[in-house]
């Protein structure tokens, strides 16, 4: 019965919703995964070290859980999901910026950020656009946009 309703309240989310849950699973995923590779030596420091291409070190193995645990905490309502949306729509729209200036230059990279970070970053950017724009009711999968 429990996994009835479990099933089911995951049906009755919207794609934006759902967005932000698998969104803030992987980020968390990905903050402590990258701990078991960088440790927490070099905390701010270039590392070279990096989880599926993307060059990580402790504080940004940090920033990727906070990023995440944020997600597993606003998924379940859509002004949440929205919310999310925008945190990360702006925070990772600033840290393509961030790290338009900061690859190559080791004086200011303290996340230890690579092109790849920057192409995952844009792209983090866009899904908090789209799940800022997927996360109303009239947008939920299965039924219909009008109403009585």
């Amino acid at each position: 019965m429990a996994g009835t309703a479990r099933s089911s309240a995951l049906s009755d989310t919207t794609i934006g919703q759902k967005l932000a849950l698998a969104i803030g699973v992987a980020y968390t995923l990905a903050g402590i995964l990258g701990f078991f590779i960088t440790g927490f030596d070099d905390f701010v420091g270039i590392t070279d070290k990096t989880l599926l291409g993307f060059e990580i070190n402790p504080a940004h193995n940090i920033v990727h859980l906070v990023i995440g645990l944020a997600g597993l905490a606003l998924w379940r309502t859509r002004a949440g999901a929205k919310t999310y949306g925008i945190l990360l729509a702006v925070g990772y729209g600033a840290a393509f910026l961030y790290g338009l200036l900061a690859v190559g230059n080791d004086d200011i990279n303290f996340l230890s950020i690579n092109l790849a970070d920057n192409g995952l970053h844009i792209v983090s950017a866009l899904a908090g656009v789209a799940m800022y724009m997927l996360a109303d009711d009239r947008n939920r999968a299965g039924t219909s946009t009008s109403r009585r």
